[in-house]
């Protein structure tokens, strides 16, 4: 129960940081405003309540329209406006990443008794799938949009693998795709990584004047605002793309 009750802190947390307006920031990396990050949550909390059964027998399946539609909608919706090929592919790397790192953790510790055998037993078990799955897909994905991507496929993958490896040994079991609704792992994790990729991410920026520009497609540098871009002499010439010269603020 206590997992839960982190669960709906976080889910009210994130709610109050987007109805006040302080996750601007984020939201904009993510392609989304207030207005439509508020509806997208409400329409999560809404779709908990919805399970879809998939199929029946020795191998039970469902998936829940708030704990695995809606996200996974949401980051396909944010791969394909990612900003390069690059950060795509970041993206699915980190998920497969992830997935592997958390059947390795289900895998050690199957049954009640491992998590004490492993010293895994400072935390309730149902925390360290977010916090590993939302770690992992920061340190791959990097960036804000490719870590939480990263984090909400590679738990859903993970679920995939559990199904696919109950039928090869012909086991009985429940495979329940984003199963407790919004205060899934799934949500909980894309919560940590792009929190880990805007703390990290914004004392990075700010140890070294701004974000680079080197490296970055022109069509991603055109919704950078402000300026404190850090440019290099070969980004200067940019200002014919959308950007003004050195010294000048970006178009977008």
């Amino acid at each position: 129960m206590t997992g839960y009750t982190i669960g709906v802190l976080l889910l009210v947390l994130v709610f109050g940081l987007v109805y006040f307006g302080l996750a601007h920031r984020v939201l904009d990396r993510l392609y989304l405003n207030d207005r439509t990050a508020l509806a997208l949550i409400v329409a999560m909390i809404v779709g908990s309540f919805i399970n879809i059964p998939l199929t029946s027998g020795r191998v039970v399946t469902s998936i829940n329209v708030g704990g695995a539609l809606i996200p996974l909608g949401l980051a396909i919706y944010i791969l394909y406006r990612a900003g390069s090929v690059r950060e795509v592919g970041r993206a699915l790397l980190g998920a497969v990443i992830t997935a592997v790192v958390l059947f390795g953790i289900t895998y050690i510790t199957r049954g009640r008794e491992a998590w004490n055998v492993y010293a895994l037993n400072l935390l309730d078990p149902l925390y360290y799938y977010p916090l590993v799955a939302g770690f992992v897909a920061y340190l791959v994905g990097r960036s804000r949009r490719a870590a939480f991507v990263g984090a909400i496929l590679g738990v859903l993958f993970l679920d995939i693998i559990d199904l696919i490896f109950y039928l090869r040994l012909g086991l009985r079991g429940t495979v329940a795709f984003g199963g407790a609704g919004i205060i899934d792992a799934t949500f909980m994790a894309a919560v940590v990584a792009v929190l880990l990729a805007e703390l990290i991410g914004e004392v990075r920026e700010r140890m070294q004047g701004g974000p680079e520009l080197a490296g970055h497609s022109r069509s991603l540098l055109a919704g950078l605002k402000g300026p404190s871009l850090k440019r290099t002499p070969a980004d200067i010439d940019i200002n014919r793309d959308g950007l003004r010269n050195e010294g000048g603020e970006g178009n977008g």
